[in-house]
């Protein structure tokens, strides 16, 4: 059997968009501040497929582990 990877929560999403928004940090760093998450994820939130109603939190926020 797969391991599923953990649920994407929309203050992951939040987070996410952030860090796309005010840092220069590619899919794998970001993926790697919030612990590992996969880069499709960082992905799908970036292109709108996923969380598109969400907005961004503060950078102070994102930048929190």
């Amino acid at each position: 059997m797969r391991k599923s990877s953990p649920k994407l929560t929309a203050s992951e999403a939040a987070k996410i968009k952030a860090l796309l928004k005010e840092t220069d940090w590619n899919h794998a760093q970001i993926a790697a501040h919030l612990g590992g998450m996969n880069q499709g994820r960082i992905s799908e939130v970036k292109t709108g497929k996923r969380f598109s109603e969400v907005a961004p939190c503060s950078l102070q926020e994102a930048m929190k582990p």
